[in-house]
């Protein structure tokens, strides 16, 4: 049976990490949520009140940062803290594009999530795992869904402890990290030409896992047999 290295890349809100534990759940393979990297890196900033580029890539290649991909979860350590618990905030949320936009906090996140999901039996997710991180991943989805449908998904987190944010603020917000993570210089968010497209506006979390199943099942007949 072989084990594959699935890579799951879209914009905020897609479903991406809710997608990926289910799909490792049901697959018995380690999650590892690139994202939460990112985000782990901008909260260090934010603690250090580090605003300048230099300074915050300096920070994150020093970091002893350990992840402990599971089935179902993910916990991220920084020196010695596990800091997966504060890096959902929306001060984060507004700031993590920007940071992982610097090229020396990327090249030093890549390089872990490169070690890891080199070794297969593995689901990662991001915006740039399929194109950068993992170019010959097995499988490369890049999932999706409108504005809207996105921003009603996330909209929870977001206000949580902002409760004067609207819709309409949450749908802005969503359409400006599109915008961020698309255009910046390294590692754009962008479908790696071998990716399957994968709307998932009108499918439930467990339809959209079952979907990415389905497709790896056509390119691997035999990889969920024992």
């Amino acid at each position: 049976m072989k084990k594959l290295s699935i890579a799951i890349d879209g914009p905020a809100g897609a479903g991406k990490s809710s997608v990926s534990k289910i799909l490792a759940a049901r697959l018995g393979y380690a999650y590892l949520d690139t994202g939460a990297m990112y985000r782990a890196v901008t909260y260090e900033a934010l603690q250090r009140k580090l605003s300048d580029e230099t300074a915050i890539a300096s920070m994150a290649e020093k970091l002893d940062m350990e992840v402990i991909p599971e089935e179902d979860t993910m916990h991220v350590i920084v020196d010695g803290s596990d800091v997966t618990a504060y890096i959902r905030t929306p001060e984060v949320s507004s700031h993590v594009s920007a940071v992982s936009a610097i090229a020396g906090v990327r090249s030093a996140m890549t390089a872990i999530q490169r070690r890891l999901g080199e070794k297969g039996g593995i689901v990662l997710d991001g915006r740039d795992i399929g194109t950068t991180v993992l170019p010959h991943a097995d499988v490369k989805i890049f999932l999706t869904a409108s504005v809207h449908t996105r921003a009603v998904r996330r909209f929870k987190e977001l206000t949580e402890g902002h409760p004067d944010m609207t819709m309409e603020d949450v749908e802005k917000e969503i359409s400006r990290r599109d915008y961020l993570d698309s255009h910046r210089d390294i590692s754009p968010l962008k479908q790696a030409e071998d990716a399957v497209l994968l709307d998932n506006g009108d499918l439930t979390l467990e339809g959209t896992a079952e979907a990415i199943i389905s497709i790896c099942r056509r390119k691997y007949p035999d990889f969920d047999k024992a």
